[in-house]
C-alpha cells in the first residue's frame, strides 16, 4: 500500500484525488493533507481520512493539535516528516514549491498539477530530479496526454508536440466586447470544471503559454517544438508527432480524474469505473489555429521562455496577481495580459535561475504588478477629476 500526501486537498485536484483513493483503498492510504488555511472542508477530510499529519499555511483557525502543523513552512515540514511514496501537488501558485523540492529529494513520486513549479523553477527542479531520483508525473490533462503518447517511444523520434485548448469561456465573444467581459462570464467554462484561477487562465490562454514552458522541461524539447491548437470539444488532450509523420493522440472524456488515476497507478493502469468515451456519439472533432489577436498571452509566454533566467518566474507571478485583480474587479479582462507584459518589460534578469533568484523575482513581480495597478488607478482618478473640473468651469 502506497502512502499519499495531498497538497491542496480541499481544491479541485485534491478532492478528485481523494475520490479516487476512496475507490482504491487496497492500494493507497492518505498519510497527509495540506491546505492554505483551516476550513470546514478540511476538517471534514481530516475526520474522514484520519491522516497522520495535516498542514495549513495559515495558523488562523487551525486547532491546537499535535497532528496539525501550522505556519508558512507547514507543507514542506509535513512532506519531510512523512516521507510518503506519492505527493500530489495541487496547490496553486508557488506555495507548494518547497514541499515539491523536499519530496523529490526523498525520491518520491510527485504528481504535478501545478504549472507554476516548472515554469518558474524548471532548471532547479530538473536538477533535483537528476540528483536524487525522484519522479515527476504530470496530472494535468494535456501533459498527461503527452506522457502517455510518448510511452515506449525513443526521444530521438519525436518531431513536435501539440497541446489542445478549448479556447475558454470567451472564445466566441467579439474582440471589442472583451473590454467589458465580467469575471462571471470568464468563469463560465464550456467544458471543464476547474478552480477560478485556472479558468481565467483558460479564458486568456495564459494556461497554454505556461504549459508550453512546462512541456519543454518535462519532455526535453525546445518551446519552438511545442504548439497550441484550439479544440473546442476537449476530447483530444494532446498530440505527439514523430519524425516519420505519424501522430499519436490521447483522447478521453474531459474528466481530470483520468489523468490523476494514471499518475497514481503509473506505470500500470487501473479501472475504477470512471466515465468512458463513446466514439459513436462524438460527432466532429475540430482543430483551429490560435488567434493571436484574441490570445496574445501565448506569444508573451514564448518571449519569456526565450529570455530565460527568471523571466518565466516573473511571467507566472505577474499573471497570478493580474488574475486576482481581475476577479476582484480592480482591472478589466483585457488588462490581465497587458499588465503581465508591462511587468515583464520592467524586469532585468541577471541570467541566474537558482531557487533564491526565482523566489526573489517572484516577489518582485507581485509587488510590481500591484504598484503598476495602483499607479493606473491614481492616473485614472486624476483624469476623471480633471475632466469633472473642466466641465464644472465651463458650466459656470
Amino acid at each position: 500500500m502506497k502512502r499519499v500526501v495531498i497538497l491542496g486537498s480541499t481544491g479541485s485536484i485534491g478532492t478528485q484525488t481523494l475520490d479516487l483513493i476512496g475507490r482504491l483503498r487496497d492500494a493507497f492510504c492518505v498519510a497527509g493533507l495540506g491546505a492554505g488555511h483551516w476550513s470546514p472542508a478540511l476538517a471534514q477530510q481530516v475526520e474522514h481520512w484520519h491522516p497522520e499529519l495535516t498542514a495549513v499555511g495559515s495558523p488562523e483557525g487551525a486547532p491546537s493539535d499535535a497532528t496539525v502543523i501550522r505556519g508558512p513552512g507547514a507543507l514542506e515540514q509535513m512532506v519531510r516528516d512523512l516521507g510518503a511514496d506519492v505527493v500530489v501537488l495541487g496547490t496553486p501558485g508557488m506555495a507548494g514549491l518547497p514541499a515539491c523540492m523536499t519530496a523529490l529529494r526523498q525520491a518520491a513520486r510527485v504528481l504535478l498539477a501545478n504549472k507554476e513549479t516548472l515554469v518558474s523553477a524548471g532548471a532547479t527542479v530538473s536538477e533535483t530530479v537528476r540528483a536524487h531520483g525522484g519522479t515527476i508525473v504530470p496530472i494535468d490533462s494535456e501533459h498527461s496526454g503527452i506522457w502517455q503518447c510518448l510511452r515506449g517511444e525513443r526521444s530521438s523520434t519525436l518531431q513536435h508536440l501539440y497541446l489542445t485548448s478549448s479556447g475558454g469561456a470567451l472564445r466566441d465573444v467579439p474582440l471589442w466586447e472583451l473590454l467589458s467581459a465580467s469575471p462571471e462570464q470568464a468563469l463560465h467554462h464550456p467544458t471543464w470544471n476547474m478552480g477560478p484561477k485556472i479558468t481565467i487562465d483558460s479564458a486568456t490562454l495564459m494556461n497554454k503559454g505556461l504549459e508550453i514552458i512546462e512541456a519543454s522541461w518535462l519532455f526535453g524539447v525546445p518551446t519552438s517544438r511545442v504548439s497550441v491548437v484550439v479544440h473546442r470539444q476537449s476530447i483530444v488532450h494532446a498530440l505527439a508527432e514523430f519524425v516519420d509523420g505519424s501522430i499519436k493522440a490521447q483522447m478521453s472524456v474531459p474528466d481530470m480524474r483520468l489523468a490523476i488515476l494514471y499518475g497514481l497507478s503509473y506505470p500500470e493502469r487501473q479501472s475504477v469505473n470512471l466515465p468512458r468515451l463513446d466514439l459513436f456519439s462524438l460527432g466532429s472533432l475540430t482543430f483551429e489555429p490560435v488567434d493571436e489577436a484574441r490570445y496574445p498571452s501565448v506569444a508573451l509566454a514564448r518571449q519569456a521562455a526565450g529570455a530565460g533566467g527568471t523571466y518565466p518566474a516573473v511571467l507566472n507571478a505577474a499573471n497570478e496577481i493580474a488574475v486576482e485583480l481581475f476577479l476582484a474587479g480592480a482591472i478589466r479582462f483585457t488588462d490581465v495580459v497587458a499588465l503581465v507584459k508591462e511587468v515583464l518589460g520592467r524586469h532585468d534578469s541577471d541570467g541566474g535561475c537558482d531557487l533564491d533568484s526565482v523566489l526573489a523575482a517572484d516577489r518582485w513581480a507581485r509587488e510590481e504588478a500591484h504598484l503598476l495597478t495602483a499607479r493606473r488607478v491614481r492616473a485614472a482618478v486624476s483624469r476623471w477629476a480633471s475632466r469633472t473640473s473642466g466641465r464644472s468651469e465651463s458650466g459656470n
